[in-house]
């Protein structure tokens, strides 16, 4: 018999990680998810980690092409130690999808690709309209899309949101949701058959990032003024951050962000953006700055 597998994908800051936090309080199977992080710090499969979930890491590379044969080596590991009821993948928000469904399909005869569900930004489709080309393949390629960030939105634009996404995909239902809370059963037991030739593209991801580590207490009025200064085109920040007060969560998605209390002991951070390889001595400076 085989492994039910699901996979989730969508842009960086969409709400991925959120929707496996719920996805693993309602769901009462043994579940195994393999993630795959843009970045050189694992910072999501912290935030997920739970009894009865086997968690394997993805890192250092894009799953839809430069991890394949690592995540079938994951994949077939999995079904050996853990023998999970059901697999669920979470891509890094760079991966455009269709390369890895093919590899499933093709090249995994252990598990069955149940579904692909897509999360969207809503407020980020109405702050920047021009999707990438990665977003449109991730919204191409959904059985499911969840509409996140309603609540960000207002009710008359989200008509013009919907729009858009069923220009890309006319038969995926649409779900609006916020923090991703959504049925699970609306999630799994998909089964569509598919049809999918070898992707003739060459995916060359847009996106650089650099990480941000420290022992010590960061001054919390100070980090706050240094998000708020973060340029333009750093567009996902993520990660713990501590202070005084208590370690946080935290979580930046063009422009917006916020701090949730979370147990951490290191400060680690993960910025990612649009050429911002020059400017990580700027950013690391200021938090430097920050340190106490």
């Amino acid at each position: 018999m085989r492994t039910p597998l699901t996979m989730i994908t969508g842009p960086l800051g969409s709400g991925k990680t959120t929707l496996l936090r719920h996805i693993l309080t309602a769901l009462p199977q043994k579940i195994a998810i393999l993630m795959n992080e843009f970045g050189e710090i694992a910072i999501d499969s912290k935030i997920v980690e739970g009894k009865n979930i086997r968690i394997a890491e993805l890192g250092g590379g894009c799953v839809c092409c430069s991890l394949q044969g690592e995540f079938e080596a994951a994949v077939n590991e999995v079904i050996d130690t853990v023998d999970p009821e059901v697999i669920v993948v979470e891509t890094t928000g760079v991966a455009e999808p269709d390369a890895l469904i093919f590899d499933i399909q093709e090249n995994l005869p252990r598990v069955r690709l149940d579904g692909v569900v897509t999360v969207a930004d809503a407020d980020a489709m109405i702050r920047f309209p021009q999707l990438g080309h990665t977003t449109r393949m991730q919204i191409e390629d959904a059985d499911t899309v969840l509409l996140n960030k309603v609540d960000l939105v207002p009710p008359a634009e989200l008509g013009r949101v919907e729009e858009k996404i069923r220009q890309l995909n006319a038969t995926a239902p649409i779900l609006h949701t916020r923090l991703c809370r959504v049925d699970s059963d609306l999630l799994f037991g998909i089964g569509r058959e598919r049809g999918i030739q070898r992707p003739k593209h060459v995916h060359q991801p847009e996106f650089e990032s650099f990480s941000y580590r420290a022992a010590v207490l960061l001054q919390k009025k100070c980090f706050e003024e240094f998000v708020g200064r973060l340029p333009e085109n750093v567009y996902r920040a993520k990660g713990f951050v501590r202070f005084s007060e208590g370690s946080h969560l935290f979580n930046f998605v063009a422009g917006r962000w916020e701090l949730e209390p979370f147990p951490e002991e290191t400060t680690a951070l993960v910025f990612i953006g649009k050429g911002i390889k020059s400017l990580e001595p700027g950013i690391l400076g200021a938090l430097k700055e920050c340190e106490a």
